[in-house]
């Protein structure tokens, strides 16, 4: 669970006090006004973040917006907030200086420390939240994979589940093609990430 849960002896913490935290290199979220500290991700996560923001933001219609680590407040209280690896908004419903409306898209790349947590308690969050689809990647530099979970009826369904050099094909919340060896491989991955 990252560095672990922090909570404050006299109130539930919002989003207005992750303003005065100390910059200590990690990630801070909140759950249920407690803060949940992760460690700054390694070098193969970080890699695959930017490959699927350049990817996507290439394909999204002008009317969509692609997002790096997005801060996202899950409720009113302001007590619950996530930041995933990679978000799509609708343009009009961009916010500052956090997003408050569900995007169409979260996707988050699996850490060791966040296995549990974004395999089980975030696709929970995302669901009740209204995220109309959620990927999970996995970014074993063997076999990478994509799992593609859509919004139906309050919970995740499982639509897609795509591993190595198979690509892996959506039409939420556009059409996408993706292999997601190249979220992984050194080359030329721009060429051939498209599964061309």
């Amino acid at each position: 669970m990252g560095y672990g849960h922090v909570e404050s002896r006299h109130r539930p913490l919002t989003v207005d006090d992750l303003r005065t935290m100390p910059d200590a290199g990690g990630r801070y979220e909140l759950v249920d006004g407690r803060l949940d500290m992760s460690p700054a991700p390694v070098a193969i996560h970080t890699l695959i973040e930017s490959r699927l923001t350049i990817h996507l933001g290439g394909l999204a219609p002008e009317e969509q917006i692609v997002f790096s680590c997005p801060g996202i407040t899950l409720n009113a209280d302001r007590t619950h907030h996530r930041i995933p690896d990679v978000a799509i908004i609708r343009a009009d419903e961009f916010e500052q200086p956090y997003l408050t409306r569900p995007p169409l898209l979260v996707v988050e790349v699996v850490s060791p420390e966040s296995v549990f947590r974004d395999h089980h308690t975030k696709r929970v969050e995302y669901a009740r939240f209204g995220v109309e689809s959620y990927w999970i990647v996995s970014p074993d530099p063997e076999k990478p994979g994509i799992v593609e979970l859509r919004l139906e009826d309050g919970g995740y369904r499982e639509v897609a589940q795509v591993f190595g050099t198979d690509v892996f094909e959506t039409e939420v919340p556009f059409p996408i093609r993706l292999v997601p060896h190249w979220l992984v491989a050194m080359g030329p991955w721009r060429k051939h990430i498209a599964g061309e």
